[in-house]
């Protein structure tokens, strides 16, 4: 049988959550990590990314069944109920999340400290954009990009492609500079500049961009940056 002890060190599933976070983990890692064990020809990353596209795609899996589960090679009873049981875990907690706890953030300040865990300790930039609704609820955050200490590149239509995808209202972007220094620097100055004129092209305005560190942060909108571009 393939283990996970075939892949690179550097790549497999559980190592890269406690060296990186669970943010830095794929689709295809996470199911990795739940279905535990691959079978006599695929390692388990490879038996996961199998089932993904098996239904077209991680965000079909929302409906999966045991039955149908178990017409994949490799997913047994036991692994696929106990995917199924996950699923239907998460399902519920994003169910309530929804229901109960859908957040209005309205400026910088409370989205920083809404979200200041995610950047917290963190040795290399995490990019992120936060979607909302009409009601300037908040209704994803997806991160994007994890670059080097002193380098950050997205494309903007990753952050645009989630925003249709959502049916979303504006964009406020985030990332972290780890050496504590928020003042942005010429490539964030014309990444945004990029942003927000895409935004207005595409009628889904980024707002703002936000660039924190662990104790402060800067604010385009607060700055008046964003439209002095």
């Amino acid at each position: 049988m393939k283990k996970v002890k075939d892949i690179v060190e550097s790549e497999r599933p559980r190592e890269r959550l406690l060296n990186d976070g669970v943010e830095s983990l794929t689709n295809e890692d996470l199911l990795a990590i739940i279905l535990k064990t691959g079978t006599v020809n695929r390692n388990v990353k490879e038996l996961a990314l199998e089932v993904i596209n098996y239904y077209d795609g991680f965000y079909n899996l929302k409906n999966i069944s045991v039955e149908q589960l178990k017409k994949i090679k490799g997913i047994g009873k036991v692994k696929a109920i106990e995917l199924v049981a996950a699923l239907e875990f998460g399902k519920r907690i994003v169910l309530k999340d929804d229901a109960h706890n859908k957040k209005r953030l309205v400026n910088a300040k409370d989205i920083w400290e809404y979200t200041r865990y995610l950047f917290k300790d963190k040795k290399q930039e995490y990019f992120y954009a936060l979607y909302f609704n009409n009601k300037q609820e908040l209704i994803s955050k997806k991160l994007l990009f994890v670059g080097t200490i002193n380098r950050s590149v997205v494309h903007p239509r990753e952050v645009f492609k989630e925003a249709y995808l959502l049916s979303a209202s504006s964009i406020i972007c985030m990332h972290n500079h780890p050496s504590g220094d928020i003042k942005p620097s010429i490539q964030d100055i014309n990444f945004t500049k990029n942003l927000y004129e895409i935004g207005k092209i595409q009628g889904i305005p980024v707002v703002d961009h936000i660039i924190v560190s662990d104790n402060s942060y800067y604010s385009f909108y607060d700055n008046n940056s964003i439209f002095k571009l």
